[in-house]
């Protein structure tokens, strides 16, 4: 994981959301692409979701018919302290 890549992909405001909304629930949870309710178009759900599976973000898991996404939530704690705690500060400042 490199910091730029991973801020990079924080800087867009609809992949922090998958990110706030998966800091949101249980630290190994799964889900599909679908289940964030992104206001945008099947390709460019995928662009997010590939831009952040290269910045290391999230892990995603082949099924065949579906694809289970997790948030890499420990190995960003180790490597950027803070980071995900500064995210779910920023997270509940706007939602009040």
């Amino acid at each position: 994981m490199e910091l730029g890549k991973v801020l990079a992909a924080l800087a867009d405001p609809h992949r922090r959301k998958v990110v706030t909304d998966f800091l949101a629930g249980p630290d190994d949870a799964e889900r599909t692409c679908t289940s964030f309710n992104l206001p945008v178009s099947k390709s460019t759900l995928t662009h997010h979701f590939r831009i952040l599976r290269e910045a290391g973000l999230v892990l995603d898991a082949d099924y065949g018919n579906r694809r289970g996404i997790t948030l890499r939530r420990a190995d960003l704690d180790e490597r950027f302290p803070g980071l995900m705690a500064l995210l779910e500060n920023e997270a509940r400042h706007f939602a009040e």
